[in-house]
């Protein structure tokens, strides 16, 4: 299958695996990778020296194109942006901030630098900073999410309509009838984070992947706007913060509440009470645990089957 997104990354399929924190290491990565899809090391859950380990470890676990996500709210974003560039990644995806901050240095290094937005307004200042893909994530994925709450469905015909660039959805998607449904709406692409958080590579702990597979419908919830909006799965703690906002709680004592370290806590130590569980909507249609690069080929099956069957209508 060759398309835009194909073409830029030099993979076989247009499935790109989002870059989660404490999730997507360097197994993960080379995993996808190596099925044909782009694998991403989240690297936003990294310290600089364990990221350098991450990239050495995927480079000699996979011969195939791979990337790094960078939350530009990283601390130390150019100690790891200057390990990016030493250990010679060639596709970073940037998100949580101003895409012009960084574009220029990366792509002057010959990287390929993707940006990750919630809104048309952002799309349209990633491309005028010069990124050469953009993923459009809609209101329904998991972790940090956008204030304007728009659905996946809405978002991405909104922004094909104008921009020129290749566009990547994400949001909702973890089966080839979803992905066939974005790229119909206009996407070259899609980014999966839930299906594979749910997956034998990823590193976020096992009780964790087993809460996602248990899911259902309605068992996750967007909250914490006032801070940077979340979506989280319904647990102990996300009843604490309810009951503070029910109590009128001020931005400040939701800061002290949310303290530090709860999504490590949650996803990668396994403490379902008091940590911090991020994971999108389509959590209630993932049904087990499998290797990563099974999930590649199911999706794939499936979304040329559905093809298939809707070109023979």
């Amino acid at each position: 299958m060759q398309n835009r997104i194909t073409q830029l990354f030099k993979i076989e399929y247009p499935i790109i695996q989002g870059g989660m924190i404490w999730t997507s290491g360097w197994r993960l990565a080379s995993a996808v990778s190596n099925a044909g899809g782009l694998g991403v090391i989240g690297s936003g859950s990294m310290y600089p020296d364990v990221l350098r380990e991450h990239i050495q470890k995927c480079k000699n676990s996979t011969k195939k194109p791979f990337a790094v996500n960078v939350p530009m709210l990283y601390p130390d974003i150019d100690k790891l942006m200057d390990i990016i560039i030493e250990e010679e990644v060639k596709i970073v995806f940037t998100s949580a901030g101003n895409p012009k901050t960084w574009t220029s240095f990366l792509k002057e290094k010959g990287v390929t630098v993707v940006h990750v937005v919630s809104s048309l307004k952002f799309a349209l200042k990633a491309q005028e900073a010069g990124v050469d893909a953009i993923v459009a994530e809609g209101f329904e994925a998991g972790g940090h999410n956008g204030r304007d709450e728009t659905t996946t469905l809405v978002l991405i015909p909104a922004v094909k309509e104008k921009i020129t660039i290749p566009l990547i959805a994400a949001g909702g998607i973890a089966t080839g009838k979803a992905m066939l449904a974005a790229m119909v709406l206009g996407a070259d692409g899609v980014q999966v984070g839930s299906r594979f958080v749910a997956s034998e590579e990823a590193s976020n702990h096992e009780s964790f992947k087993e809460v996602v597979v248990e899911a259902k419908e309605g068992d996750t919830h967007l909250t914490l706007k006032e801070l940077a909006p979340v979506r989280l799965v319904k647990n102990k703690f996300y009843n604490e913060v309810q009951q503070a906002y029910a109590d009128g709680a001020t931005t400040e004592e939701l800061k002290t509440l949310l303290g530090r370290g709860r999504a490590k806590k949650g996803m990668f130590l396994g403490d379902l009470e008091d940590g911090e569980l991020e994971i999108g909507q389509v959590s209630a249609l993932i049904h087990d645990i499998k290797p990563a690069g099974e999930i590649v080929k199911e999706m794939m099956y499936e979304f040329n089957k559905r093809k298939a069957e809707l070109s023979s209508l």
